[in-house]
């Protein structure tokens, strides 16, 4: 067996901030305010929160514990456990789920790279005065070869953090995740400050009951779950491989989803605060919310062509912009290297030697990302189909548990480790009931919100980027080439 498969995190601290990596990316600081807005009514946005942390527990926490054990009983990556664990016939699904995540990976560097030319922005150059000035800023990035570079620069950096295995990962992430709270902690304590902020806060944790009748509001938190906190990507999983066997789960589960919804909440008080603080005293509420809400080309609206100019009006605000985008680029970063191990990990169990598929990945990453880099409308349709494709992966991870059933699962790889929490029977029936029916859920969702809103008039063409052949073909492209590849997988996998 290779050195590196003997690896194991050398502390459970270790543990918890590499899988909080995982956990915390640019869902939690991009993504979840304007979801939050989006999903707030006329008086508040307290009502998707409370939908939002139902989901944590009801989603996320148990996929969690799923990934945890699965990777610490299987000691492989995602194609490797499901063979062993679910059977060799489904060797193809982990390979799906690794499949998904590698194909996020491809223009997550992109926008990795968008995070690091923005904070080098900040740091070298004034911040644009007006949001005029902003999307001149953002479009001459985009027309330059600059995504490309800061998309290389990514990938390489990526490459180098996962080189040496699970200790460098450790290493660099028991630095990386105690800087990133510790940038977003004090961008939270000098937004709460601004005045005006305060309006923003009341905003954001006022629930309008009527809202929690709304099924849209119910789905969007599931969504946000299942795309902020890494569940079902096989991420975890990957990392729990190199779990000590002392190292209990269900506590482990709890901390890192927890530990992620409370980076996403303070994400929110920092932006929430900023864009009341600056433009509740320049215009209404409604166009206040509406700012928040508009997304822009490949949701780069709010976070790259607001943010900027908004920081320029505050007191010490180029050093507010310097902490947001350093905070993004940190929890990018976290994000990108699980993603470039898990493949990588999948490449070493099929006998690849590590340094080989690590530049194998980082070269076909940075080549695949290369028309997400040049091209919005490209990156737009593969965040459409793979972000809606983890839905298929969390339900394979769960279809792995419920394969050896769950409560045997349970009883022989989750409880028992001393100190550790029980998941109890609840952990059951959530995990063979409850997480298939909300991924079928978000599917059909997600499906339907593209046939009667993002391509109405082009739902059956492929080619259309956001339409639901778009996402069926390109599913059905690599879950087919998967299926016939199964039993090769396996004896690569297996008897490597």
């Amino acid at each position: 067996m290779p050195a590196h498969q003997d690896q194991r995190f050398s502390s459970r601290l270790g543990l918890l901030l590499s899988v909080l990596g995982i956990a915390v990316g640019t869902g939690n600081i991009w993504r979840f305010p304007r979801i939050a807005a989006q999903n707030g009514g006329e008086h508040g946005a307290g009502a998707f929160l409370i939908a939002w942390v139902v989901f944590l527990l009801l989603w996320s926490v148990p996929l969690i514990v799923a990934e945890y054990a699965l990777g610490k009983r299987g000691r492989m990556g995602v194609v490797g456990t499901f063979a062993k664990l679910a059977g060799e016939r489904f060797a193809w699904m982990g390979a799906f789920v690794g499949f998904v995540a590698t194909a996020i990976m491809f223009y997550y560097s992109v926008v990795a790279g968008w995070c690091l030319f923005y904070f080098t922005e900040t740091l070298l150059h004034s911040l644009p005065v007006d949001l005029e000035a902003s999307q001149r800023l953002w479009d001459l990035f985009q027309a330059g070869g600059g995504p490309i570079v800061f998309h290389a620069v990514a990938i390489v950096l990526g490459a180098l953090a996962v080189w040496k295995g699970v200790r460098s990962i450790e290493r660099v992430n028991m630095v990386l995740i105690p800087a990133l709270l510790t940038v977003v902690l004090i961008a939270v304590a000098r937004a709460v400050t601004l005045e005006g902020a305060s309006d923003g806060l009341r905003f954001l944790f006022t629930p309008q009951w009527d809202l929690l009748a709304k099924p849209r509001v119910w789905l969007e938190a599931l969504t946000q779950n299942a795309w902020d906190t890494g569940a079902g990507w096989g991420l975890i999983l990957t990392y729990g491989a190199y779990m000590r066997r002392q190292q209990g789960i269900v506590k482990n589960a709890f901390i890192t989803g927890v530990g992620n919804n409370v980076v996403s909440l303070m994400a929110a008080v920092t932006v929430f605060g900023i864009v009341f603080a600056v433009l509740g005293s320049q215009m209404p509420r409604a166009d206040v919310l509406q700012v928040m809400k508009d997304s822009g080309p490949a949701s780069t609206g709010l976070t790259f062509i607001w943010m900027p100019q908004l920081f320029a009006r505050l007191p010490l605000g180029r050093v507010l912009a310097m902490l947001f985008f350093l905070g993004l680029s940190f929890a990018a970063f976290s994000s990108l290297i699980s993603m470039i191990e898990l493949a990588t990990r999948s490449l070493v169990d099929a006998g690849m030697r590590r340094s080989r598929a690590i530049i194998a990945v980082g070269g076909v990453g940075f080549a695949l990302g290369i028309p997400s880099a040049i091209h919005l409308g490209f990156l737009g349709n593969q965040d459409f189909v793979w972000g809606v494709g983890l839905m298929i992966s969390g339900g394979f991870v769960a279809f792995a548990v419920i394969r050896q059933g769950a409560q045997q699962f349970r009883e022989q790889h989750v409880d028992g480790t001393p100190g550790d929490w029980s998941a109890g029977r609840g952990w059951d029936v959530v995990i063979r009931y409850l997480v298939p029916m909300q991924a079928i859920a978000l599917l059909v969702w997600w499906l339907y919100q593209s046939a009667t809103l993002y391509a109405p008039e082009s739902w059956f063409n492929p080619l259309a980027p956001y339409s639901v052949m778009t996402c069926v073909v390109q599913w059905g492209a690599v879950a087919l080439v998967l299926i016939l590849l199964n039993r090769w997988l396996v004896r690569r996998t297996l008897r490597a």
